[in-house]
């Protein structure tokens, strides 16, 4: 979700315009990319190498670029491409064999770019990290094809429930005790409507595929209910669980307690009215929170989206970063991965700038214990799911796909809900299934 504006804020979860057809070429071309047991050597030797990332990850790379660049001799150069035609240069560029020594990607398409050869399998590198075991797990299953890793974690987004202390201690609520269920954030989210005053209790996305998926699946899984079978080829929408939420959010915008725009808001100012401190409770991405000011209006806390009847989840999103196939410096480019996973790297530079760290052993920093609300977002990157299917992009993420249908159906229509989901819960399936 990807401004720091993804539905998540950062994210992008970006439609996957004409990549299939791209990374075809190359699955017909080859395999995933495989390398030696001995291929695990990092060389700082003065050596050029390039990075490609997508506009809403490009803060965040450089960062970490420009720390690189001044602490050795190797020098990284970074380009970054807007992200709705990321998907497309990649698949170009595979497809060529085109692409840059170090390759960023969001998460949802690790799966995809390992399977299709985009990545060098760098399973043996990655074994000789001492902190292989305390990497995001969720971004290193997504990266892994066939028990072997193509890339690790590069930046995280997760999401979170959101909620406003100063409209909660206007409505009677504790400002240190967030919804613990989906009846508490109902109950709550109606108690903040009450306020009036161009007030809202609730928002969403409800044009935004993204966004919708990011902060109602975690609802979905704290409540025992899923998604997706294992292998990411076929949908299971159509369980109780997920009929509740999104009734829950049908009854909501019937209320009033979500304001009208929500039905028409598609992504790019999803975040813009909780900002401003005029609504109640709102699940977003967590890096959403470096960019809001507080102030007398907007006092944020943070919390794991609820289940039905309690527990937590999140949806775990963000970016991987790899060697890509056709890198002729993969010594220097594992330099630099290697380098950003480092504690000082991690620590020094990720932290402090009040992002998510991608190792476990590393949540309880100097930087986050500063800022509990960062060390809920540490705990969570260990309690949620990152989805993995080849078809992610363009089954979820495109606004005239399958799943789209379904989300809006099932919130803006008439029908009752759990009988939408099961009409199109058999589209979403094969939409997951068929090529890749």
């Amino acid at each position: 979700m990807s401004s720091h504006t993804r539905p998540g804020a950062r994210r992008g979860l970006a439609a996957l315009v004409g990549v299939v057809s791209a990374l075809a070429l190359v699955a017909c071309q080859r395999g995933p990319a495989t390398s030696s047991a001995d291929d695990t050597g990092a060389v700082d030797d003065a050596t050029t190498i390039t990075m490609w990332t997508r506009s809403p990850t490009a803060t965040f790379s450089q960062t970490l670029v420009d720390a690189y660049n001044a602490s050795h001799r190797n020098k990284v150069e970074l380009t970054v491409f807007p992200a709705d035609s990321y998907q497309q240069k990649v698949g170009t560029a595979a497809g060529a064999r085109q692409l840059p020594d170090v390759l960023a990607a969001d998460v949802v398409y690790a799966p995809n770019y390992a399977a299709k050869g985009v990545y060098l399998d760098i399973t043996a590198r990655v074994n000789q990290l001492p902190f292989r075991q305390s990497l995001a797990p969720a971004h290193m299953k997504a990266a892994t094809h066939d028990g072997k890793n193509y890339a690790v974690p590069h930046d995280i987004d997760l999401s979170a429930v959101f909620y406003n202390k100063v409209l909660f201690a206007r409505a009677g609520l504790d400002p240190d005790k967030p919804p613990s269920t989906l009846d508490e954030l109902v109950a709550d989210a109606r108690r903040v409507q009450a306020l009036g005053g161009g007030v809202s209790g609730y928002f969403f996305g409800g044009a935004c595929p993204g966004c919708q998926l990011f902060t109602t699946w975690p609802m979905i899984w704290a409540s025992g209910g899923t998604v997706l079978n294992e292998q990411g080829t076929a949908a299971t929408m159509d369980n109780p669980a997920a009929a509740r939420v999104y009734a829950m959010q049908r009854q909501l915008y019937a209320e009033g307690v979500v304001p009208a725009s929500a039905k028409n808001e598609s992504g790019p100012t999803w975040t813009q009215l909780f900002s401003e401190g005029k609504v109640g409770i709102q699940p977003m991405g967590a890096t959403a929170l470096q960019g809001m000011r507080e102030g007398p209006d907007l006092r944020i806390g943070v919390a794991p989206i609820p289940g039905l009847t309690g527990g937590g989840s999140s949806f775990v999103g963000g970016d991987v970063l790899g060697i890509s196939a056709n890198s002729q410096h993969a010594a220097a480019a594992w330099d630099f991965i290697s380098w950003t996973l480092s504690d000082q790297a991690q620590v020094d530079v990720v932290a402090r700038s009040k992002n998510i760290t991608v190792r476990s052993d590393l949540a309880d920093n100097p930087h986050a214990t500063q800022d509990p609300r960062l060390g809920v977002f540490n705990r969570l990157v260990g309690q949620g799911q990152t989805p993995i299917s080849v078809n992610f992009g363009r089954t979820f993420n495109d606004t005239n796909g399958p799943w789209t249908a379904a989300v809006i159906d099932a919130v803006f229509g008439t029908g009752e809900v759990s009988s939408v989901l099961h009409q199109h819960n058999p589209a979403i399936t094969e939409s997951l299934a068929s090529g890749g």
